[in-house]
């Protein structure tokens, strides 16, 4: 394996596992104790890990508060539509991307596609992207919320306001049949603004997220163009979903495997489950449409 190649498997491992040991690495990607050492030593300069010893972290990106519990959550589901999500981006597409740990998950996925351009406040994002193929990061900057490893505050929404790209990929804290909310002000703040510059809205949100009303609104179901999710919705927000013309995409997680992306549902349509967009956007709709 070459060795950017094997640094880069390195931090997916770390971002499955969050902490990993010499020992196994070694043994998972064949090669000495002494050449993964070299390669934790080079990745902690460049501040991507943190060596500890006999093995490595992720580094503090996210603070020691409740983001770092939330990465391990549902692992396997936000893994699954992480790998799903970035396959349906082409080359030379722009992305808003708002923090969270499910767009965490994405950004290692989409480090490993060529020519994108993502913009993001999440301090984490940014740096799984900036090592991978994409084309450009962009950080934005403002007031850093060291707990959720974010940008936030009015800096961040005047930057924001400079940027026009194609897609906004956002995670949300709830999705249902009265549209997607945040349970943090100032997240939401920024998420809006990102809607509000974009011309085409991805959600990402596991089941869990089914049903929940978070304080903070962002905005209605039919300003959503894409759902990806790991189950079908329930049988009422599903409706909802349909009659806001919502795409829903599926990448169970049972189905998960590394590298790959996941295809939407198959063997048919469970009841009340939306057709799964393809993996090209149609033509762009133009700046500012009211359907995104």
């Amino acid at each position: 394996m070459r060795l950017n190649a094997r640094r880069d498997r390195i931090m997916e491992l770390l971002l499955e596992q969050q902490r990993i040991s010499v020992e196994e690495l070694a043994q998972r990607l064949g090669a000495s104790q002494e050449t993964i050492r070299r390669d934790l030593t080079e990745l902690a300069a460049r501040n991507r890990l943190r060596k500890f010893h006999g093995g490595a972290a992720l580094p503090d990106l996210a603070g020691d508060g409740a983001f770092r519990p939330r990465m391990v959550e549902n692992l396997e589901a936000k893994r699954a539509i992480a790998r799903r999500a970035a396959s349906l981006f082409g080359p030379a597409e722009s992305l808003f991307v708002n923090g969270g740990s499910t767009t965490m998950t994405l950004a290692a996925e989409l480090a490993q596609r060529e020519g994108l351009t993502v913009i993001t406040n999440s301090v984490a994002v940014a740096q799984l992207c900036s090592r991978g193929k994409s084309g450009a990061t962009f950080l934005l900057g403002g007031e850093h919320r060291h707990e959720a490893g974010e940008n936030l505050g009015s800096m961040v929404l005047q930057q924001v306001a400079g940027f026009a790209p194609r897609h906004a990929v956002l995670t949300v804290d709830g999705v249902g049949a009265g549209g997607i909310a945040l349970s943090d002000l100032a997240r939401a703040e920024i998420a809006r603004a990102m809607m509000a510059r974009a011309t085409r809205l991805t959600v990402l949100a596991d089941a869990t997220k089914f049903g929940r009303e978070p304080l903070f609104h962002l905005g209605p179901l039919s300003r959503i163009a894409r759902l990806v999710t790991d189950r079908p919705p329930p049988p009422k927000l599903a409706e909802a979903l349909r009659e806001a013309g919502v795409e829903v995409t599926l990448a169970p997680a049972a189905q998960a495997a590394p590298g790959a992306a996941f295809a939407a549902w198959h063997g048919g349509d469970p009841p009340h489950a939306l057709q799964p967009a393809p993996d090209t956007d149609p033509d762009p709709l133009p700046h500012g449409s009211p359907k995104r």
